[in-house]
This record gives C-alpha cells, sequence and structure tokens, in this order.
C-alpha cells in the first residue's frame, strides 16, 4: 500500500511537471487602471491556485471556529453531567479525524 501510495504520487508529480513544461508561453494579465503582468502561463495558474486556496480557507475559517467553540461546550457539559452507576459509556460515534 506503501509503495502503491507513492507511485500515485509521483505519477500526479510527472503529469503536473509535462503540464509546466508545456506551458511556459508567455502571457499577458491586464489588471486594472492600464497596469498589466507579464508572466509564464504556469506561474499565472500557480498564483490563481494559491489565492484560491487561500480566499477558500479565509471564508470557511469563522465556520471552523464556530464548530470548535460549539463542541467544546458540548463536551463541557456532558462532562459536568452525573451518571448512574451502572450506566456505561460508549464511544463517540463521530469520526473526529478529519481536524474539526
Amino acid at each position: 500500500m506503501k509503495y502503491l501510495m507513492w507511485l500515485l504520487n509521483a505519477a500526479i508529480f510527472f503529469v503536473l511537471f509535462a503540464f509546466a513544461l508545456n506551458n511556459q508561453d508567455s502571457v499577458t494579465l491586464n489588471l486594472f487602471f492600464g497596469a498589466s503582468w507579464q508572466a509564464p502561463l504556469v506561474l499565472v495558474i500557480l498564483v490563481a491556485l494559491v489565492l484560491g486556496v487561500f480566499l477558500g480557507v479565509l471564508v470557511m475559517l469563522p465556520l471552523w471556529l464556530r464548530a470548535k467553540r460549539s463542541r467544546r461546550r458540548a463536551a463541557s457539559a456532558t462532562a459536568s453531567t452525573s451518571f448512574d452507576a451502572d450506566s456505561t459509556l460508549l464511544p463517540d460515534p463521530v469520526d473526529r479525524r478529519h481536524g474539526l
């Protein structure tokens, strides 16, 4: 399984590397107020990707923080609840490995 993942990562790298080599032509990006920026196409695409990821994280950050805060409140509320001596605590059925 480890080698399969390594091969998949290598294949993705080589496909992206070939894409970058094939898109080295210079493009002119016309900005506002007559300003322009001339750069290789692959660099323009990379900047657009990084900017999109940054804006996506920035938009999702308040939701993540609100969810984390409500989970913390719910956990402290259940921790202060008293249980009978014969009750069994079951594990939380929600999988929390995704980081939220």
